[in-house]
C-alpha cells in the first residue's frame, strides 16, 4: 500500500519543526519496514516551499501535502493538527484504513 505519514509539523521553533519532521520519518521508515511504501507530504512539499516567499509556504504545503493523500490507500496518524487532521478525514471520506500505530498496518513482505 501507499501509506501517508501524518503528524504536527508546525511548530514555534525550528528545532521543533526538525523534530516533529525526525519523528514521521522514522516513523516513515518503520512503514516501509513492514512492506509498504511510505509518502510524507511535508517532505515532498519543503523543496517547493522553501524557494517562495514565506507567505505562501504554508498554502503550498498544505496544496502538495492533500494532493499525495488522495493517491494514497492508507494514512499512519503519528499524532494531531489541523492539517493532519484533515488529512485523515480525507481518507477516511473514502473509506481506507487509518493506523495510529505501525503495529496496526498488515506485513507484506
Amino acid at each position: 500500500m501507499l501509506i501517508v505519514v501524518a503528524g504536527p509539523y508546525n511548530a514555534k521553533t525550528n528545532e521543533q519543526k526538525a523534530a516533529n519532521l525526525k519523528a514521521m520519518n522514522i516513523a516513515a521508515a518503520e512503514v516501509y519496514r513492514k512492506g509498504h511504501i511510505p509518502v510524507i507530504g511535508v517532505n515532498a512539499s519543503l523543496f517547493v516551499a522553501n524557494e517562495l516567499p514565506e507567505i505562501e509556504r504554508g498554502r503550498v504545503i498544505s496544496d502538495i501535502s492533500f494532493a499525495i493523500v488522495e493517491r494514497c490507500d492508507a494514512i499512519l496518524m503519528i499524532g494531531s493538527s489541523p492539517g493532519a487532521d484533515f488529512e485523515r478525514g480525507l481518507i477516511e471520506s473514502k473509506g481506507l484504513p487509518v493506523y495510529f500505530s505501525v503495529n496496526e498496518i498488515p506485513e507484506i513482505i
